[in-house]
């Protein structure tokens, strides 16, 4: 890297904490944590997508699909659910958490089962949202102290405190607003990989005729992921529905900029953007990815820079021995990017979860006042998860699985307790807590004892067990206090035209995906 590269990422850090510094008046709770619910929709769709186009996604999926063991195209199964998330989630959970009114969708459950289902729910976000900011800033910084040239401890701390300044300065609208420009910065760099990947190689008749076709495979309908195996066809259709419902609609992160919304319309558009536009940005870095592979399977010179067992390296080493200066400096910052949209998302959640369902939940402060200890819980959230990424080490592969797992054990139950809370009011607290627990027990049990199921298929029985458990407990815990009454409980329309557009392109990438060997 030359001081042209160095410059760029110097002047994309100042411009994040400049950004920062200008959004840093807010007069509400609603400004803080919703941005004053004035966005459209163009910019919490960018939003939303940045935080899933993460460290995780623009470095180890492109390795997985290239040269990972067991890898290829068929990372693309991951969004096979998507489009029918968001007609759930549009149906269902969305507009009604927003007209709720609510800032932490915990509340929510607090208004329908009372304290102890929030107090379950929000305490579960806390410790996995705190432990996946903390494995994200370990993983960017290992990434990227190889690229900078500095040690891991400053890389993470110039990129971790950063982060959280502009984060406690600027609130939702600083991070809403950087996650813009980070979005358009990491489609930039994922096409600038394409790019120089293709020339390298020798242009797409060299991938064509070189990839290695097994990797070309996205659909497996045989794979039922109950004998150890991953990535089938209905494991991931099935399980990945229930995981997006969950993730979209009842997990603090992504639900907050649901409820940013300036109105329903304005939500409603956000699903259909997300479910429309995440397919193709996934199919653009996973054809970066092998389009790299197939680069190193035919070039000796870049395999023997990769070291062995550590392929997500391959786009980082790429970076730095492939493309020209000032070109680096781009891509650093994209990787830069990755992580702060997800790390500063991370950190205004957990402070919205911590001030909404902890600090100020029986006491009355005044705008200033709470405003001052949103800042306080994002500066505090920030410095622990800092504190912890320094311990995670050299087990940060397992622990990034761990928390797929352990996301996987909850959003099945999650979602469970949400669609209760709409759809069968006869249930009250204790049977949802009960069916709750007993989805929770049951995916723990499977984790534990039966390693052959797919982690995958916890989302989708999870969700079964504790709706089926909560609604039969309902029979024999009598509902005395009926909460159902203190929130509007509309459901919208399934045939809407933007739920029909969402079922049509799930068609499409079906097609697509079994046809994709054809197209190479």
């Amino acid at each position: 890297m030359k001081a042209l590269d160095y410059s760029i990422i110097a002047v994309y850090i100042i411009g994040m904490l400049v950004l920062g510094y200008f959004l840093k008046k807010q007069e509400s709770s609603k400004d803080y944590f919703l941005g004053g619910k004035s966005f459209g929709w163009f910019s919490l769709t960018m939003s939303a997508m940045a935080s899933q186009l993460s460290v995780i996604s623009f470095v180890s999926a492109p390795a997985f699909v290239g040269l990972r063991q067991g890898g290829g195209m068929k990372w693309l199964t991951f969004e096979l659910g998507v489009p029918l998330a968001m007609v759930l989630v549009m149906t269902f959970i969305g507009p009604i958490l927003y007209r709720s009114g609510v800032v932490s969708i915990y509340s929510f459950l607090e208004k329908r089962f009372g304290a102890s289902t929030r107090l379950i729910l929000s305490s579960v976000f806390l410790f996995s949202r705190s432990f996946a900011g903390a494995v994200t800033v370990y993983a960017v910084s290992l990434i990227l102290s190889s690229l900078l040239h500095l040690s891991f401890t400053t890389t993470l701390l110039i990129v971790g405190i950063s982060t959280i300044v502009y984060s406690f300065e600027g609130g939702m609208k600083a991070i809403v607003y950087s996650e813009v420009l980070q979005m358009i910065i990491k489609v930039t760099g994922i096409f600038i990989i394409i790019y120089y990947g293709l020339k390298n190689l020798g242009g797409w008749e060299q991938l064509t005729t070189h990839v290695d076709r097994s990797r070309l495979t996205v659909i497996d309908f045989s794979n039922l992921g109950f004998d150890g195996s991953e990535y089938g066809f209905f494991p991931m259709l099935f399980g990945g529905i229930f995981l997006y419902t969950s993730y979209y609609g009842t997990d603090q992160m992504q639900a907050q900029r649901i409820l940013s919304s300036k109105d329903v319309p304005t939500l409603k558009t956000i699903l259909l953007a997300n479910g429309l536009l995440r397919f193709p940005i996934t199919l653009s870095y996973c054809i970066g990815g092998l389009i790299l592979g197939t680069f190193a399977l035919q070039n000796q010179a870049f395999m023997n820079l990769i070291p062995e067992g550590k392929t997500d390296l391959m786009i980082p080493l790429f970076i730095e021995h492939y493309l020209p200066n000032g070109i680096i400096g781009i891509l650093v910052v994209a990787i830069i990017a990755a992580a702060m949209s997800a790390y500063s998302s991370i950190l205004n959640s957990l402070s919205a979860v911590t001030m909404e369902e902890i600090i100020s939940k029986r006491k009355n402060f005044n705008a200033d006042k709470y405003i001052f200890l949103s800042k306080a819980s994002t500066l505090v959230w920030g410095m622990a998860t800092l504190i912890f990424s320094l311990y995670v080490g050299d087990i940060a592969k397992t622990v990034i699985e761990a928390i797929n797992k352990i996301g996987s054990v909850f959003y099945g139950p999650m979602l469970a307790t949400f669609l209760v809370a709409v759809l069968a009011t006869r249930v009250n607290g204790k049977a949802m807590n009960i069916g709750l627990l007993t989805g929770v027990a049951v995916n723990m049990f499977l984790w534990i004892f039966v390693p052959n199921v797919f982690w995958f298929w916890w989302n989708f029985i999870g969700c079964l067990v504790s709706f089926g458990v909560a609604y039969a407990a309902s029979y024999f815990i009598k509902n005395t206090d009926d909460q159902s009454l203190f929130f509007d409980r509309k459901i919208e329309l399934i045939l809407t035209k933007y739920n029909i557009i969402l079922a049509i392109v799930f068609v499409a990438i079906l097609l697509f995906c079994i046809n994709l060997p054809s197209f190479i």
